[in-house]
């Protein structure tokens, strides 16, 4: 017996020892602050995984980096320099005015020409690195909104509201003289929707330019307030909301060698969207998707360049909740009576094939998964490149199409994110070579920070060219995993992310954090690193919280159904799904039931407001940034196609809106806003705030001066930090 006690006290201090070894190791770890994870902080540069910046000249793969631009070698990845910066200096003839800094946006726009061109703070110029001498520059000083256009070195810009455009020989033509606040140019319009991000749009040989013109004179101005200067000055936003007055858009053309402008006789715009601005090879039509207001129909229609004339409507589609083009037409690169179309008419994005007559060839791509973007084309190969979610819901990969038989071939490991380079309007930057015979491919994965691979296309052969060390080694990094649950449907699959305390000991009981969004548009569970983890979950879990995030019907590329379930009563079925994640919480034994919060910024700062007040035992603690707090002082574009109009749908808005349920707060509620969010404007949270005074509950309150929708620079670290105590302060 005495033996026994003796080997059970051993055992007992081998496991004490044990424990203690683990516990100093894990100590040992460096810890995270906001300065190193939060975007904005000091030290955030070196928190993330490095990066390689790339760019095409021809098939040729170049990395353009501060100091230099280098040829990479697509086989072995070597690099070798083609010139410096100080290179580029001296042949420019630059002065410490107009120094090039660096060369991260040189670009290569002539695959035959050994050309490149730089951008500087008052010149662009063409230089020939060969022979080492500036063949070309024009004056850039003063421009916003600018537009280049390699085949006629023509740029349209915006100055002083109105549009101009400065040909290749450096004359400048003013298009327009009555450009202000309320009739805008050459700028994105219909609040940035419909996947708009800018507002002109040259034809191929760079001869005519497509513009927006933007009448908004009808809109009514919303008070936002300047506080820097002596006295308060009102700084007024147009901002249509839904169901009042919105804008009137109109397209314009400008012929450089003609020097007339002409509009596209499209009709009355009033109560119409129009989008997806594209050119006819042979720069002769215009194409464009054109939207009723209720968002039930699209029609795609031609326009004669020359004169404004319509010509024909080539191919129309209808939904009764909504459709939601976001994409142009693109002409097959070598059959100009041949174009691709992306829809979601048989329920997920997929391509079709039309002819210029609208007829429509074939559906190239089918299947219970989606397109996100079609990259470009392998030409040799007739064949497109894709992104799609066909490997998985959370996941991207890059797949060749061949357009004549539909045959797909996968171009990546079938793993991750991948083509998660992004550039203007979110799209994948230029990671296709000109030719479409090469990509180069930034992806990670769970427990990947980054790779770059270069891919043939033409035999999806992939040469590893740049691998990521972790940035994180050295750390206490918590556990990242991703799961599924049923949504509150009972059939749907809805994928979450869990992020685990450091130091996890599943016989503890944790506060957990649901971290929402919810809205359509956003996915935010995806197979990359930590699965997408925001850097603030990290933080959160070191200070040993458990972190949630469900990605539930109405978010987005999970198909046209998956979204519309909200449609008309936007978070009222988001919520139904979320609480399912509760369930699912509640389930383990490991959660603390009893310290339940949840944060969420925009429309996730409506989801956080909604289940605070809709299911005000279930949280003890929120967090709302930026809020929607009823969808009636929403934008029109959004608002309308998501919940109708509050006309046409008043139970619908009535059900949703969050002023009737001031009353039922129980928990701590800190809402958060900037001053001057011109997204979701500060009217939302002042309501909300009237009426739990009236109803005699009691929010909490932090306002941002002079910031918009988003705490910009160290302000988000600052931002971080307030939102994290509030969770000590009342969770933990």
């Amino acid at each position: 017996m005495k033996h026994k006690n003796i080997a059970a006290l051993a055992k007992l201090g081998l496991f004490s020892l044990l424990m203690m070894l683990t516990t100093t190791a894990v100590n040992a770890q460096k810890q995270f602050t906001l300065e190193d994870l939060n975007f904005g902080g000091k030290n955030y540069h070196n928190m993330v995984p490095k990066n390689r910046y790339l760019t095409w000249w021809g098939d040729q793969l170049v990395r353009t980096d501060t100091e230099e631009c280098s040829l990479v070698n697509k086989k072995t990845g070597k690099e070798t320099v083609m010139f410096t910066v100080d290179d580029i200096n001296k042949w420019a003839g630059t002065d410490d005015s107009t120094k090039i800094r660096h060369l991260f946006y040189a670009s290569f726009p002539y695959p035959e020409k050994s050309l490149v061109l730089i951008n500087g703070k008052k010149e662009r110029m063409l230089i020939d690195f060969k022979s080492k001498k500036v063949v070309w520059r024009q004056s850039c000083e003063g421009e916003s909104n600018a537009e280049w256009n390699a085949a006629s070195r023509a740029v349209a810009f915006v100055k002083d509201d109105n549009l101009f455009v400065t040909d290749g020989e450096g004359k400048t033509t003013q298009l327009t003289t009555d450009g202000s606040r309320e009739i805008v140019y050459g700028q994105s319009v219909h609040r940035d929707e419909f996947g708009i991000y800018k507002g002109t749009f040259w034809s191929p040989d760079g001869q005519s330019l497509a513009f927006y013109r933007m009448d908004q004179s009808m809109v009514a101005d919303y008070p936002l307030v300047n506080i820097d200067t002596r006295i308060a000055t009102e700084t007024p936003i147009k901002y249509p909301m839904a169901g009042e007055t919105s804008h009137k858009v109109t397209v314009d053309v400008y012929n450089l060698k003609t020097g007339k402008t002409i509009y596209l006789k499209a009709g009355d715009p009033t109560d119409r969207y129009f989008t997806n601005i594209a050119w006819s090879p042979d720069c002769k039509k215009v194409y464009m998707i054109e939207l009723n207001r209720d968002q039930t129909d699209m029609a795609l229609v031609s326009y004669d360049a020359t004169t404004g004339n319509k010509l024909e409507t080539l191919y129309k589609e209808h939904n009764d909740k909504y459709v939601h083009p976001v994409t142009p037409i693109t002409f097959l690169p070598w059959d100009d009576s041949k174009f691709i179309l992306q829809s979601e008419k048989d329920g997920y994005n997929h391509l079709y094939l039309f002819n210029t007559k609208g007829e429509q060839l074939k559906q190239i791509t089918s299947g219970k998964w989606l397109v996100l973007e079609l990259v470009g084309f392998n030409e040799s190969k007739k064949s497109a490149i894709i992104l799609s979610t066909e490997c998985s819901p959370i996941q991207n990969n890059l797949y060749m199409v061949n357009i004549e038989t539909g045959k797909r071939t996968l171009l990546d490991n079938g793993k991750g994110f991948h083509a998660s380079t992004r550039g203007a309007g979110g799209h994948c930057e230029m990671i296709l070579s000109s030719t479409g015979k090469y990509l180069y491919d930034n992806y990670s994965e769970p427990d990947v920070p980054r790779k770059i691979n270069i891919v043939s296309t033409g035999d999806a052969k992939n040469v590893n060219y740049f691998t990521a060390a972790d940035p994180w080694k050295g750390y206490n990094v918590p556990e990242y995993s991703c799961g599924t649950i049923k949504a509150a449907d009972g059939t749907t699959d809805l994928y979450y992310r869990m992020v685990k305390p450091i130091g996890f000991d599943p016989n503890k009981k944790y506060p957990t954090v649901v971290y929402v969004y919810g809205g359509p548009g956003i996915r935010n569970v995806e197979a990359r690193w930590h699965y997408a983890s925001r850097s603030w979950e990290t933080y959160m879990a070191q200070k040993g919280y458990l972190l949630f995030i469900l990605d539930n019907r109405g978010s987005c590329d999970r198909g046209r159904d998956f979204e519309q379930a909200t449609f008309r009563h936007l978070g009222v079925e988001e919520m139904k799904d979320q609480l399912k994640g509760v369930e699912y919480l509640k389930s383990l034994a490991y959660v603390d039931t009893t310290r339940m919060g949840v944060h969420g910024w925009s429309f996730g700062g409506f989801m956080t407001t909604s289940l605070m007040t809709t299911y005000p035992d279930v949280f003890k603690v929120g967090v709302a940034g930026g809020p929607v707090i009823d969808w009636k002082w929403y934008e029109v574009m959004y608002g309308e196609r998501y919940m109708d109009t509050p006309q046409a749908n008043p139970e619908g808005y009535a059900e949703t809106s969050l002023i009737n349920k001031a009353k039922n707060l129980k928990g701590k509620l800190q809402i958060i806003i900037g001053t001057v969010d011109p997204t979701v404007v500060p009217q939302h949270a002042i309501s909300f705030l009237k009426a739990c005074i009236e109803a005699g509950t009691q929010p909490d309150f932090f306002v941002y001066p002079g910031e918009g929708h988003n705490m910009m620079g160290h302000q988000s670290v600052h931002l971080h930090e307030r939102i994290t105590q509030y969770f000590e302060d009342y969770l933990k």
